[in-house]
């Protein structure tokens, strides 16, 4: 007997049971999330040292500061630069994106917790509760720069955003129709 589509209602209900299953595809909704903190963590990053650099007088040279200092200001370029490029190629859906987000999240987190070791003994506490009071650019830059980081660290890390980032549409072979006789 003849269906609708003049097969049989057995072959149709073979054809229908050969058919290739539809591929996952994951949700980049923490990938895009982790690129998009990653931006906001790099201008965060960038800023301390490009305030200083614009700041710094006449007859001053970056070779008068401490080298602790000079670590801490190279740290927080990195970690911009490295998050920037990872944003960036995790845009592209590159797996190296995420990589590069983790790299440069922590390298920001170093410079971060770097520079109240400064002064020689590292006083954290009173160095977090001047950031907390927000009293300056600066203090909310740093703020905003550790709760970034920290989302960036979580958001690329987990195993939904590298199966987005590794995640390639399946290629379908063009077949020829066979015939048949």
């Amino acid at each position: 007997m003849s269906g609708l589509h003049g097969l049989p209602a057995r072959q149709r209900e073979r054809e229908s049971s050969e058919a290739e299953p539809v591929p996952y595809r994951p949700n980049g909704s923490t990938a895009i999330a982790a690129g998009l903190f990653g931006l906001v963590a790099a201008a965060t990053s960038g800023y301390l040292p490009a305030k200083l650099f614009l700041d710094i007088p006449s007859g001053f040279s970056l070779g008068d500061l401490p080298p602790l200092t000079l670590a801490d200001l190279a740290a927080y370029l990195a970690a911009s630069l490295v998050l920037l490029l990872g944003a960036i190629a995790t845009f592209f859906r590159a797996t190296a994106g995420a990589v590069l987000l983790i790299a440069g999240s922590l390298l920001a987190l170093s410079a971060l917790l770097l520079e109240p070791a400064q002064g020689g003994s590292p006083a954290y506490l009173a160095y977090f509760r001047t950031l907390l009071r927000f009293e300056n650019f600066a203090a909310l830059d740093r703020v905003a720069l550790a709760a970034a980081v920290l989302l960036v660290l979580v958001l690329a890390g987990l195993p939904r955003t590298f199966g987005y980032l590794r995640y390639r549409v399946p290629v379908v072979p063009v077949s020829s129709p066979s015939r048949q006789w």
